[in-house]
């Protein structure tokens, strides 16, 4: 769960300060700092919003928890949060390249009209976003408690990162283009949506509200057992010790949605994710690709014309 918190945190926090960096660094640059202030007022106002809704989301989960229904929320949660974790990947994909220019124009027309709600607003928006897929992903990998991993090393070391990579970021010290340095970020973000979503299947069926074709595709638990507990069960009946401890099994399960005797529709879905991922990343890039080639053609165009 550490290490999810860390990734989570690292980069949501990462996001909001980028974006935020590249606001006030713009105000500066064009003469106008006095309004930075109001910059990170919105932020502010946007964390304080963001604990607000962790502390009201965690009523909510003992709410459900207290009737019953906890692992009905939690598995929609898990689904909930494989998909926004997908979608957060996809858009940092698309906008990580263009993000600064759009900024840049939001802020001009701000500066045009005065209009300092607007950016207290929009900054309040930008990171209130993150804050609150933040919270959301943290009740998914703890199964409800979000205040577990809001203490943990893993949240605090991730938001110290976040700061940090900021830094040097703007400092210039960092050389790494943005949207490399999202993609290699992302494949962890993917891998931890896959898992979740998995997971969820897993427990579905645990309840017996799924039902299996084949429950156990193939049995790696000589190899890693997926939990301490297996490892006991395989050494009790078999004599021998795993390949591989099941506290690393465990951790892995946690991280990745590792199993060690997966059934069949969890390997089917484990599998589809990626492959639809894959087709809508080289569906997106083909579109984005033809979009490009007709720009430069009309452009192509205009200047023979002009010729």
């Amino acid at each position: 769960m550490e290490l999810q918190a860390f990734l989570i945190t690292f980069r949501e926090a990462l996001e909001a300060l980028l974006i935020v960096g590249i606001i006030t660094s713009y105000l500066k640059r064009v003469n106008r700092p006095e309004f930075t202030k109001y910059v990170w007022l919105g932020a502010a106002l946007a964390i304080i919003a963001s604990l607000g809704l962790a502390l009201v989301f965690q009523v909510v989960l003992d709410g459900f928890a207290t009737m019953g229904a906890q692992t009905y929320m939690k598995v929609g949660i898990m689904i909930i949060s494989g998909l926004l974790l997908t979608q957060m990947v996809f858009w940092m994909a698309a906008q990580a390249k263009d993000i600064s220019s759009e900024m840049k124009g939001k802020y001009d027309r701000f500066i045009t009209t005065g209009n300092v709600i607007g950016m207290v607003v929009h900054a309040f928006l930008v990171v209130l976003r993150e804050g609150v897929e933040t919270v959301f992903f943290f009740a998914a990998i703890t199964g409800g408690d979000i205040g577990k991993a809001m203490q943990t090393w893993g949240s605090f070391g991730g938001i110290v990162l976040a700061a940090v990579v900021s830094f040097l970021f703007f400092r210039g010290t960092m050389r790494i283009p943005l949207k490399t340095f999202f993609k290699v970020t992302g494949a962890f973000i993917v891998l931890i949506a896959a898992g979740l979503i998995v997971q969820a299947i897993s427990i579905l069926q645990d309840m017996n509200i799924i039902g299996s074709l084949v429950p156990h595709v193939y049995d790696l638990t000589w190899f890693m057992p997926e939990h301490p507990i297996d490892e006991q069960h395989y050494i009790r009946d078999t004599g021998h010790t795993p390949v591989i401890s099941g506290d690393v099994g465990v951790f892995l399960k946690a991280l990745f949605g590792y199993a060690s005797s997966p059934s069949l529709e969890e390997c089917l879905v484990y599998w589809g994710y990626f492959l639809g991922l894959y087709l809508l990343l080289r569906g997106r890039n083909e579109r984005k690709a033809a979009a490009e080639g007709m720009e430069y053609a009309k452009e192509s165009q205009a200047k023979i014309k002009e010729a």
